[in-house]
């Protein structure tokens, strides 16, 4: 079977690793011919996967002169240059309901959520997700594939390594940048903690973390080296806010850590909480510092935690075997009929309707924030604002200025309107 993986680029992250082990397992063990089509120009290089070295990458001008079996979206954005592809079948690989990602009032929000209403088959990642999609979109096809797990890199050891006298070793992974990581947050729980602890943050970009707020700040990673870091610890502290099947403490499963997590989706894929790790609540960083404290001192509970971590990375599915279910998910997308041509298009006339009538509201409150504050910015572009400004912030006016300021407020109100 000929098939395409449209993705945006190469780059470092768990979504693109996830793609493109399994384009490699339809490769080497299924004897697939894939393609990775990139849909925009690169402006970067390629992070280094072991597995393209087995794939063929090119991208859309190319792809659009070649017909294949099936062409596969893997993100809201490469769903826009599905059907330009010539395809028996087309795909979405849905790792999360990726509009989660952006503010409710971005226009990324509602051109994320519209691909929902698209007329392909669904394969997914998590079983939260295809529960999920079959109430949001019951017309459509969805079949559920398990991601794997490298056991030659995530290789587990054959006994735990129990660690008494030294201080917790806790492990925060992924980008400060992005909102719903919960890197900085993760970093303040630790330094809220109590007990003797060691903190090491993974990031692509050590400038983004303030010195001294972890003992270390590494990255970013290969895979083997995150596989001996988290073998080295722990505890893998994860307090996302978004996720679909979030890969780390698994990862960190492997290798005989525990995990501290907020109860985000996915979670319970592979975590019980009291079992094999700890779930905290939602925007508690006093409650999630004394959750590791608690680790801390009671090294009996973390044994407990940590040794049925292990046993759970065991009975969890390699690449080869998840990459078995996806081979055959997309065989039988591709001997079934295809979803009706126009499945979902009464969902997607609605959720268009509701994108113009949102960016409509926005348009009209902004125009009459503009109209409310346009004496006011009269006023501060004149020389005699600036000066009154400067003299404001002279120490011997302060006094002074305490005592008019119920006249400046009301002169304030009267100039907003």
């Amino acid at each position: 079977m000929k098939v395409a993986f449209l993705l945006n680029d190469l780059q470092l992250s768990g979504g693109v690793g996830v793609v493109v082990q399994h384009a490699r397992e339809l490769v080497l063990r299924h004897g697939h011919d894939v393609t990775l089509v990139l849909v925009r120009e690169q402006e970067a290089a390629p992070w280094e996967f072991d597995g393209l070295a087995h794939l063929h990458v090119e991208g859309l001008d190319d792809a659009r002169r070649e017909r294949f079996d099936v062409a596969i979206a893997t993100w809201w954005e490469t769903a826009y240059s599905l059907f330009e592809l010539e395809a028996d079948r087309y795909v979405h690989f849905l790792q999360s309901f990726e509009d989660r990602f952006y503010d409710r009032l971005t226009a990324e929000r509602p051109a994320a959520a519209a691909i929902l209403d698209l007329p392909v088959s669904y394969v997914t990642e998590a079983t939260w997700i295809a529960e999920t999609l079959a109430r949001v979109r019951p017309d459509a096809p969805c079949l559920f594939v398990r991601n794997g797990i490298d056991k030659d890199v995530f290789r587990s050891p054959e006994t735990l390594d129990v660690r008494l006298d030294e201080p917790l070793r806790i492990v925060v992974e992924g980008n400060p940048d992005v909102w719903f990581k919960g890197v900085y947050e993760s970093i303040g729980v630790v330094r809220a903690m109590r007990e003797p602890r060691h903190l090491t943050v993974v990031t692509g970009d050590a400038s983004k973390i303030e010195p001294g707020s972890a003992d270390a700040v590494v990255g970013p990673l290969t895979h083997r080296e995150m596989a001996a870091l988290y073998g080295s610890s722990d505890v893998v502290l994860k307090l996302s806010k978004v996720e679909g099947m979030f890969g780390p403490p698994l990862e960190g499963f492997h290798m005989g850590a525990t995990c501290v997590v907020a109860p985000v989706t996915g979670f319970d894929e592979y975590i019980e909480h009291g079992w094999n790790g700890l779930v905290v609540d939602w925007d508690d960083p006093a409650g999630t510092a004394r959750a590791l404290d608690l680790l801390a001192r009671d090294r009996r509970l973390l044994t407990f935690l940590r040794t049925n971590a292990l046993e759970t990375a065991r009975s969890w599915p390699t690449w080869e075997q998840s990459g078995t279910f996806m081979a055959a998910a997309l065989e039988k997308i591709h001997r079934d009929p295809p979803p009706p041509p126009y499945a979902g298009a009464r969902q997607l006339v609605a959720d268009s309707r509701l994108a113009l009538e949102t960016q409509r509201l926005l348009m009209h409150e902004r125009n009459e924030y503009r109209r409310l504050a346009k004496p006011a910015l009269r006023v501060k572009q004149t020389t005699a604002w600036r000066r009154l400004k400067r003299l404001r912030e002279h120490p011997a006016m302060q006094p002074v200025w305490k005592l008019m300021r119920p006249f400046t407020r009301r002169v304030r109100s009267k100039l907003t309107g």
